[in-house]
């Protein structure tokens, strides 16, 4: 019965992938693959085998992820909505194409390290959405925004749910992991971002920037919006450190406040004003589609973990990798094809600190790997799925331009960490 669970997912995954030729949404196809994984997984096992508990259980961490990318993405809505990112706009100085990807790449790296790689990845395609015109000019900057975003978000232990778990878990500390991967992840961008600078057409900026910074709100109010949702996003991960509480309550708490805030500084305005500006209208703007898209592929590897598929294969890998560094290299690759977290708990889960203790070489790496190898398919990670959402990126146009570069990266940061561990220990 586990062959036809994997089949059920494979054959939803391929679908989702030819998405644009089928002409249907893939958020369908990863419901109906989420929902039959679990239906055969229940078929197989009764419904009093627990299966149904551990459900309930799968969805609940579900739930908190789409709670907080919902939060996120309504709070960015909300920004855009009172044109706050004219503020970031305005102060990039760049002229060209080529000098505003090196901006934006390098703002992404370091914001993701302090946000998280998907709250920066939407802020930032939303951006540039507002800067680019060129449609394979377009591609490249996604694709960069992809890389940049886990690149920053795998060496901070707040970057990356992956690191989290790792850091939560007792695996990693945060400035040890923060000091040996940050060189890593910056050759894992700088490679792409090199080469892309030579594909990109190297064009002029949008010039509607003053258009977009005349509207009919006030700059108080929109650089109190900007500052305060701005703020609410960097202190979700203070908000968990001191309350011991998940980020999803935190953001949703952020949210709230905004809402009190928005309601109050629009109460005078006319009714149509208000309503646009307000947390409802950002709401409606928010891509669903995208949200239960990302709730179907998290549905479906749920079943594969209970289903023991995920720990088999995790088994199957360390037999046949006996190198600690091609493992958790291909344990990345992996990544970009199913979700990174059920592999990491998957790890912490067959190896206890008794085998490889804290801030050990692997735990590094699968920080690293997991992290970034994402980057490599643009459904491999949540960046990526927030830009494909956003961005209205096609799966095949990413693996055409901008996969290839990603492995790159991916390759020579690893030779970058296996160099450094060479000289730590020698």
């Amino acid at each position: 019965m586990n062959m036809i669970i994997v089949i059920v997912f494979l054959t939803g995954y391929s679908l989702i992938i030819f998405e644009k030729m089928l002409k249907i949404n893939k958020a369908a196809f990863s419901l109906l693959t989420g929902v039959f994984c679990w239906l055969f997984l229940i078929i197989n096992r009764g419904i009093y085998s627990g299966v149904l508990e551990k459900l309930n259980t799968g969805l609940s961490d579900t739930a908190g992820i789409l709670f907080f990318l919902l939060g996120a993405m309504t709070i960015v809505e909300l920004i855009e909505s009172h044109h706050g990112f004219d503020i970031i706009i305005k102060r990039i100085s760049a002229k060209t194409s080529r000098q505003l990807l090196w901006a934006m790449a390098l703002i992404t790296f370091f914001l993701s390290a302090v946000l998280d790689n998907l709250t920066t990845a939407i802020i930032m395609t939303m951006l540039m959405r507002k800067l680019v015109s060129n449609t394979e000019n377009r591609m490249i900057f996604s694709g960069i925004i992809i890389i940049a975003a886990n690149a920053g978000g795998a060496w901070s232990p707040i970057g990356d749910v992956t690191t989290t778990m790792l850091w939560i878990g007792e695996r990693i500390t945060a400035l040890n992991t923060a000091s040996r991967l940050i060189v890593p992840c910056i050759i894992n961008l700088l490679i792409p971002l090199i080469l892309s600078t030579l594909m990109l057409h190297n064009t002029g900026i949008i010039s509607s920037l003053t258009e977009n910074s005349q509207t009919d709100i006030h700059p108080v109010e929109r650089n109190i919006i900007f500052f305060s949702g701005v703020g609410v996003l960097i202190s979700v991960p203070v908000f968990k450190i001191l309350t011991h509480m998940p980020p999803y309550m935190g953001i949703l708490a952020g949210l709230g406040l905004l809402w009190v805030l928005t309601e109050l500084m629009h109460k005078n305005k006319e009714d149509d004003m208000k309503h646009s500006l307000s947390v409802l209208q950002a709401l409606k703007n928010t891509d669903m589609s995208a949200i239960l898209f990302f709730f179907g592929i998290l549905l479906s590897v749920s079943a594969l973990e209970t289903a023991g598929i995920l720990s088999k294969l995790a088994t199957w890998a360390s037999s046949t990798f006996q190198s600690v560094t091609i493992l958790t290299a291909a344990t990345g690759l992996l990544s970009a094809i199913i979700d990174n977290v059920p592999l990491v708990a998957a790890s912490i889960g067959m190896y206890p600190v008794s085998i490889f203790p804290t801030d050990h070489y692997f735990w590094e790496l699968i920080a690293y790997c997991t992290g970034t190898g994402g980057s490599i398919l643009i459904i491999g990670s949540a960046a990526g799925v927030a830009v494909m959402g956003i961005g209205k990126v096609e799966f095949f146009r990413y693996v055409k331009k901008i996969s290839w570069l990603a492995i790159l990266g991916y390759i020579s940061g690893i030779g970058v960490f296996s160099f450094q561990n060479y000289l730590f220990n020698h």
